[in-house]
């Protein structure tokens, strides 16, 4: 699309720019019901659909993309395929469902960004007959991807916390610098429960449990809603389970797996967050899209589940139902066909649902109550975000204060660096989450490397690898500095993005740090290896920074279109990783990685192994302060790490058959499982009291125990409540995750946590299509990981199979009483 621009990005006048209406030749009405802030927002969508022409309402279900065909590379498949020229000018005058990333098309300053998109909003407000502003969307997977915005860990970091209320607070900052900017909707989190761990986009998401994703989801979409920003949750439904971890692949699932596993993160998000919006999937399960899937979009999402929010549409999406599924002959088809189903915007730029939805409505082939029907979603959201009131002011709040003389917002070049989106307040909560993410898979009693103030830390340390030295290794695909400002390279990075080396050296002040590649991420060059070794040989500790570097669709190891054969380390890294073990000096390998890698004899022989899902722009100084023993390791593992790398696809959810055995050579057993971390205390857990082991179907069981730390160190331990059902009427996983709480102890302190636990959470699909609770002997597993389990309670449902829905209840309860000293 292209459009021409003036110096603060906006785009000129090309045309009439009017408030004319071509097909009525109307005046604008000055005011309407639509306006009155005391009318229910259906009620006020109403009266606008009332007086508004097709046309006009057509043009609310798209949006515009400015500027991205000058982005110099993909960033949605097949963009560049699928863009038209569009005059922006001849389109106003209907009036503009969306702006399509005002922010992160390209690097833009905040304060010119912002200034640019309120122009742009003035420009569509004279424009159209009832001065109906555009809402503006944007990326924020991992941070507002702006340029000079903070960058925070990825999702799969989020999961690793297993700390929600953490999340919900760093979502809310996110969403706070959005709203400043003028932005109004993020296309973020993603609930894809991940399946195949050879799948790209596994670093978008939370892990491998859906009650992890759910959970964790839930509190990302309260804490970017409670700034005034609509959430967006996708991608629904299905994706992560393409085929062989390839990128917008078939799917392949029965129904009970996509019941059980994949779509309660987005039923629970959709029950219990308020979430205004639903991305469709790119994908079809069992041969039918998701973009034209009714009984998914509209029956299971709206019917069923009650969500009233809109329907948007993954970038080309609605076109991919003719291009790339072939379920329709054109554009208009595709329209009609998404338009049925219940998607109700398409996103990033009109290509179906501008002429040829006007087309086969004409034709009478797409009733108009359709449009009708998706418009009214659109208008009430806009008047819930304020966009239909009288006052509405192009002006973000961020521009408020930085103005020129007479209150006039100052030019383009006044207005640089008037606002920052990486205050010290973000950075610190970028810092906060990275800590809590930091996995510590293993250790030989190497770490901490300075356990006290008498310790000091080795004298000579060798910071050796493709990610010791590489300021991006800390960042997802998703981030600006990689999503977008890889193809700028004459643009600085705008934000602080310290290496594995620099944080070392801060955090070690006292030890000579020298440093190596050894190798680059995913080339075949080996000469450097020899030069590592060397160095090895001559430092009293090497910490090895491995993993991978994130791009888009082949342009990195990890990322949307970077999918991976195997779950062996890109290039030559486990070369280099082998060499350095056989000198014999101490190897803490570090993990900068977008997915989990099978790492060999590493598990074995390595003194530690710290694992880190592309911590954010503060993870670097987190690496450093676990390994020094400042910050104590508190992260669990979200996704299992395996122990040999062709095993895939498997996660901890399997069944007795995808287990270990003797009918198999292939052993799916992992290195460390879903839930492991360790920390640099100990912890005993006893005192279990069943209180109450026999429950109706209807009802619920009562347990309590406590944890101790034993250690001389305060730490943190997740309890985690796994579900073991030894007979089912459908075949079920050996455990599954229903519960899960952080217990933060000092050392010598202990922990009473009472747990309650409903009936409902041993609910499953049953063979009849309905979830169901059966009578019969159940295990609770209380575990520090999904493979390390400390107590068991063996309780028992009572009464006749009962048949439950989505009013079901989703969690257990949890009270933690800290017991005083003399209890310890």
């Amino acid at each position: 699309m292209t459009t021409n621009m003036d110096s603060t990005g906006a785009p000129t006048a090309a045309g009439p720019t009017g408030p004319r209406t071509p097909d009525t030749g109307a005046e604008r009405p000055r005011t309407g019901p639509w306006h009155d802030p005391g009318l229910s927002p259906e009620a006020r969508a109403d009266a606008l659909i009332a007086v508004m022409t097709l046309p006009e309402k057509i043009h609310q279900l798209f949006g515009v993309w400015v500027g991205a065909s000058d982005e110099g590379g993909e960033v949605a498949p097949f963009q560049h395929d699928m863009e038209d020229s569009v005059a922006l000018d001849d389109l106003l005058p209907y009036g503009l469902g969306q702006l399509t990333r005002p922010f992160g098309t390209a690097p833009v300053d905040p304060a010119v960004g912002a200034l640019s998109l309120a122009r742009t909003q003035e420009r569509i407000v004279r424009a159209n007959r009832f001065g109906i502003p555009a809402l503006a969307h944007e990326e924020c997977l991992a941070g507002f991807a702006a340029w000079g915005a903070t960058a925070y860990p990825v999702p799969l970091s989020w999961g690793a916390t297993f700390h929600p209320e953490l999340v919900r607070e760093m979502a809310a900052a996110i969403g706070r610098d959005m709203r400043s900017v003028g932005v109004h909707q993020g296309l973020a989190p993603v609930l894809d429960v991940v399946r195949d761990a050879r799948w790209g986009r596994v670093e978008e998401t939370v892990g491998e449990d859906p009650y992890l994703v759910g959970t964790v989801t839930t509190a990302y979409v309260r804490g970017l809603e409670s700034a005034g920003i609509v959430a967006t949750l996708k991608h629904f439904a299905g994706y992560s389970a393409s085929r062989s971890g390839r990128n917008l692949a078939p799917v392949s699932m029965g129904t009970r797996e996509r019941a059980d596993v994949i779509l309660p993160p987005f039923e629970m998000a959709v029950r219990e967050s308020g979430v205004g919006s639903v991305m469709h999937a790119y994908t079809d399960t069992d041969g039918v899209p998701s973009a034209a899937d009714a009984e998914l979009l509209t029956g299971l999402l709206r019917d069923t589940w009650g969500f009233d929010g809109t329907v948007v549409a993954d970038y080309f999406g609605i076109a991919f139902l003719k291009t790339l599924h072939g379920v329709v002959g054109s554009y208009g088809e595709a329209a009609g066909a998404a338009l049925g189903a219940g998607v109700d915007v398409e996103l990033p730029t009109v290509k179906t649902f501008g002429a040829p939805l006007a087309d086969e409505i004409a034709a009478g082939r797409v009733p108009e109550e359709l449009v009708d029907r998706a418009v009214r979603r659109v208008l009430a959201q806009k008047a819930r975000l304020g966009l239909l009131d009288a006052d509405f002011r192009p002006l973000p709040p961020a521009l408020e204060t930085v103005t020129g003389k007479d209150g006039v917002p100052a030019g383009p070049h006044e207005l640089r660096g008037a606002i920052r989106l990486d205050t010290g307040a973000n950075r610190e909560l970028a810092r906060r989450v990275a800590e809590e993410a930091v996995v510590l898979l293993s250790n030989d009693g190497t770490l901490p490397l300075t356990a006290g103030s008498s310790v000091e830390a080795p004298a000579r340390i060798a910071v050796i690898g493709p990610n010791a030295d590489a300021p991006t290794a800390v960042l997802g695909c998703y981030s600006f500095p990689v999503h977008v400002g890889s193809r700028h390279p004459e643009v600085p990075v705008g934000i602080e993005l310290p290496t594995l080396r620099e944080a070392c050296v801060e955090e070690f002040p006292h030890s000579e740090i020298v440093s190596v590649p050894g190798t680059d991420i995913d080339g075949s060059d080996t000469s450097g290896i020899e030069e590592a070794v060397e160095l090895a040989r001559d430092v009293d500790l090497v910490i090895l920074a491995l993993g991978d570097r994130a791009g888009l669709f082949g342009r990195g190891t990890s990322g949307e279109g970077c999918d991976a054969p195997d779950l062996v380390l890109p290039g030559v890294q486990r070369q280099l990783l082998d060499a350095l073990l056989d000198t014999g000096t101490p190897v803490v390998v570090a993990l900068l990685a977008g997915r989990p890698y099978a790492l060999g004899r590493a598990v074995r022989e390595a003194a530690a192994i710290v694992q880190a899902f592309f911590p954010g722009e503060e993870g670097t100084r987190a690496i450093a302060s676990l390994l020094s023993g400042r910050t104590e390791p508190s992260g669990r593992l979200p996704v299992s790490v395996p122990a040999a790398p062709g095993s895939q696809p498997s996660t901890y959810l399997a069944a007795r058959l995808g287990l270990a055995g003797e009918v198999s050579s292939v052993d799916p057993t992992p290195a460390f499982g879903f839930g492991h971390g360790l920390t640099y205390t100990e912890f005993a857990w006893g005192d279990l009291d069943v209180e109450n082991g026999r429950a109706p179907t209807d009802g619920a069981f009562a347990l309590s125990c406590t944890v101790r730390n034993t250690g001389d160190r305060k730490g943190t331990e997740v309890l985690q409540v796994y579900l073991h059902d030894p007979v089912a009427s459908v075949v079920q996983p050996v455990r599954r995750l229903i519960g899960y709480v952080r217990l933060d102890l000092d050392p010598g302190r202990a922990a009473r946590v009472r747990m309650t636990v409903p009936a409902d959470l041993a609910a499953f699909t049953g063979r009849g299509g309905h979830r169901v609770v059966e009578p019969g002997d159940l295990e609770l597993r209380l575990s520090a990981s999904s493979t390390d389990p400390r107590l068991t309670a063996r309780v028992t449902l009572t009464g006749p199979v009962r048949t439950v829905d989505h009013t079901r209840r989703l969690h257990m309860g949890f009270v933690t009483e800290t017991l005083p000293a003399r209890h310890t």
